[in-house]
């Protein structure tokens, strides 16, 4: 609407900046095709980890908005979020995961960011969410916060209480992730994860990494889209 115009309008007459942080280039590459959907002129920089996304920060004081993956590796998303709050606080943060639930978007969203899309949504509705983010709201899917998944079973942050490290592990094996892939995905020693594995079955009292899964799903975990 002309008496609300958007956050782009107001920056950039000629089109957006963008910038996308996350560590594999495939997704990269295709948000930088989905995002030509906000506007024909869009300029998209793009970064693997967060060293390279806060040296981008810095350079382009003009970027209107960041997509940010929640799991990267060395720092992680959630401490990339609350840098890029204390560092740029006028800068929109929206989170990208591949895994979802609700205990995840309720922290995303009280951390600071103003928007939260799985990898398994459309193109139109990450359009849709980015564009009225740009206007200023503040969204995210309904059903990731109130839907029958969320109403239906407790939050698992108040009830089992885990780490940040712990929440990425247990979402990681939510996915079917061996050891060895989490401690590539996360930068860690295989001895740290064994570690934080252990922490994540005493959390829910059980003995294996099977039960983990079973109990996880039943406190509100769940694991990443097939598609994602």
């Amino acid at each position: 609407m002309q008496d609300e115009p958007k956050r782009y309008e107001m920056n950039h007459p000629g089109g957006l900046k963008i910038l996308v942080v996350d560590d594999h280039a495939l997704v990269r590459e295709g948000l930088r095709q989905v995002l030509k959907g906000l506007d024909e002129q869009v300029v998209v920089l793009d970064a693997a980890d967060c060293k390279r996304a806060f040296e981008l920060a810095a350079t382009h004081p003009d970027l209107d908005l960041v997509l940010l993956d929640y799991q990267l590796p060395g720092l992680n998303g959630l401490q990339a979020l609350t840098l890029f709050g204390k560092n740029h606080p006028e800068l929109p943060v929206v989170m990208i995961s591949g895994s979802v639930s609700p205990w995840m978007v309720r922290q995303v969203m009280q951390m600071g960011a103003v928007g939260f899309v799985a990898k398994a949504s459309l193109s139109s509705e990450l359009i849709s969410i980015l564009n009225r983010v740009l206007a200023g709201e503040i969204c995210t899917p309904n059903e990731l916060l109130t839907g029958k998944d969320s109403a239906e079973q407790p939050i698992a942050a108040s009830t089992v209480p885990l780490t940040l490290r712990q929440q990425e592990v247990l979402s990681l094996l939510l996915d079917g992730h061996s050891n060895k892939d989490i401690s590539d995905l996360l930068q860690l020693s295989d001895e740290t994860v064994k570690n934080h594995i252990s922490a994540v079955l005493r959390a829910f009292g059980v003995q294996n990494r099977t039960q983990a899964v079973l109990a996880a799903s039943r406190y509100g975990y769940v694991n990443s889209s097939p598609s994602a």
